[in-house]
């Protein structure tokens, strides 16, 4: 009988590996990941870069779903082609300006729904100004609850903004020892969303712009109650944030189990020299500088921007163990001192009874760089190919 073959233990060792290595590779080609890549890197911190060849903005004042006071362009706000011509540059990775053909081709056939306050709006506006570009078609859209938004007939899109500035249900009680309380029922939500789940494909939530004494003074505090009866002992004002935040995301969790959700962190707020009703400015030409956020922004400073730090901290808090991805648009946003609408609100009494808008953004401009992000965002959490960098022109 002829001797048979053997291999040294150290070779047949090694083959073995070679040939385990080669069908995991086989079958992960046969075999769809489960799940959609993950963002490579964070698109929330790095810096503002002045690109003087920037391209002009992707829409103008002519877009129909402007609302007026943002509309820069329009009102003629000073410096607008500088406020365009910065760029968000992340540390180790690169943020593609959203095409909007591209976005609507992924988005066929889908819908998208902001839920929160005005600066949820303010991100609404640019978003669909933006993808006007892409269908001319759109028309104003108002159901469902609701507040405004568009149809675009092209692609068979809908994106709509509903108005929830405490995301929980709320209404005015007369009361005995105050004037009144504003009753907040922290485990239900505001009728403006309550009935939208299943219509929704992508959900982007924010709230905290209303958590303040300028909008419930203690003469009309809030009254936070939990399965209809008051909430013993009485939570303050932060910490009712805390657990409405908490309600809610677990209400939205059981009520929109495969809709893509996203909850939007807060946009600073720049007052200088007293906040909104005390004479607040925010007429600065060019970004603060990385230095100066802390003494702007760090609670220990204590100063009129302060609550937008302190908040993020107690919904993050709120939001963990939900697959409710955040989008930290403060940090990126915090520079921007110079992109407010500030004295230029497009009514000739509007500083005068309201004081300057130190708020919300002028459009086009900062809230079209979270449109970037959340586009970049969207691409990975429906494991798409990367975007490329283009601009519509």
């Amino acid at each position: 009988m002829g001797a048979k073959l053997k291999l040294p233990s150290s070779t047949l060792f090694i083959w073995l590996i070679i040939s385990t290595c080669a069908l995991t590779i086989f079958y992960s080609k046969l075999v769809p990941s489960s799940s959609p890549p993950l963002v490579p890197c964070n698109l929330f911190a790095g810096k503002w870069v002045i690109d003087p060849n920037r391209p002009r903005p992707i829409y103008d004042e002519t877009c129909p779903f402007h609302r007026n006071a943002w509309n820069c362009l329009r009102n003629q706000r000073d410096n607008m082609e500088v406020i365009n011509s910065w760029k968000w540059v992340p540390e180790d990775c690169e943020l593609n300006e959203i095409d909007p053909l591209e976005f609507m081709g992924v988005m066929r056939d889908k819908r998208i729904g902001f839920v929160g306050d005005s600066l949820n709006e303010n991100f609404l506006v640019s978003l669909l100004c933006i993808l006007r570009v892409a269908d001319t078609g759109a028309k104003k859209w108002k159901r469902k609850g609701a507040w405004r938004g568009a149809y675009f007939p092209k692609f068979n899109v809908t994106v709509a903004y509903h108005r929830a500035v405490l995301l929980a249900k709320y209404q005015w009680s007369e009361g005995d020892e105050v004037k009144g309380v504003h009753r907040v029922d922290v485990d239900i939500p505001a009728k403006d969303w309550e009935d939208i789940g299943g219509f929704y494909d992508i959900l982007i939530f924010n709230t905290g712009h209303w958590w303040g004494y300028d909008k419930f003074p203690k003469e009309s505090p809030l009254a936070f109650y939990q399965g209809g009866k008051p909430i013993v002992p009485a939570p303050d004002m932060l910490e009712g944030l805390q657990i409405v935040v908490k309600n809610m995301a677990a209400y939205i969790q059981k009520e929109f189990p495969k809709t893509l959700k996203f909850w939007r962190l807060q946009s600073p707020r720049h007052f200088h020299g007293g906040d909104w009703n005390q004479n607040g400015s925010c007429l600065f030409d060019k970004p603060l500088e990385d230095s100066e956020l802390d003494l702007w922004f760090d609670p220990s400073y204590n100063g009129v921007n302060k609550e937008a730090r302190v908040i993020n901290e107690l919904i993050i808090k709120a939001l963990q163990g939900t697959d409710i991805e955040v989008l930290d648009l403060t940090h990126l946003s915090e520079f921007r001192a110079d992109a407010h609408p500030a004295i230029w609100l497009g009514k000739k009494d509007a500083v005068a009874v309201w004081g300057e808008d130190c708020m919300h953004w002028c459009l086009p401009g900062v809230p079209d760089t979270w449109v970037d992000i959340l586009w970049q965002h969207v691409h990975y959490r429906l494991g798409q190919p990367v975007p490329e960098n283009k601009h519509v022109v």
